[in-house]
């Protein structure tokens, strides 16, 4: 793609972790996984390619703010996306395993 057609945006790369899910990385398309530190690969585990797109500031993301991540991928090589919170609701609920004790709903 031209320089032309892709200013102020970025082409890039999303692939997800088989190891923890709802994990992922963006990366620059054209770098692929190069400028990921070896560390981070180690605890993401398998890189399973999901899509590629391009990130434009006026297309938000659904789960994160699509300045940052454009930001962080020009700065560093990488954005990672962490999986969500649990479910406050459902993690408080009776009878789940992880509910603090003493904790009433």
């Amino acid at each position: 793609m031209s320089e032309g057609v892709l200013k102020g945006k970025l082409f890039c790369s999303i692939y997800k972790s088989r190891r923890k899910s709802g994990m992922y990385l963006y990366v620059d398309r054209q770098k692929g996984l190069k400028e990921v530190p070896e560390i981070l690969m180690g605890q993401f585990g398998h890189a399973e390619h999901v899509t590629d797109m391009i990130l434009n500031p006026e297309r938000p993301l659904a789960r994160a703010d699509v300045e940052q991540v454009m930001g962080k991928i020009r700065e560093q090589g990488f954005y990672l996306q962490m999986p969500p919170p649990p479910d406050e609701d459902l993690f408080m609920a009776d009878g789940h395993p992880d509910k603090p004790a003493g904790r009433d709903a």
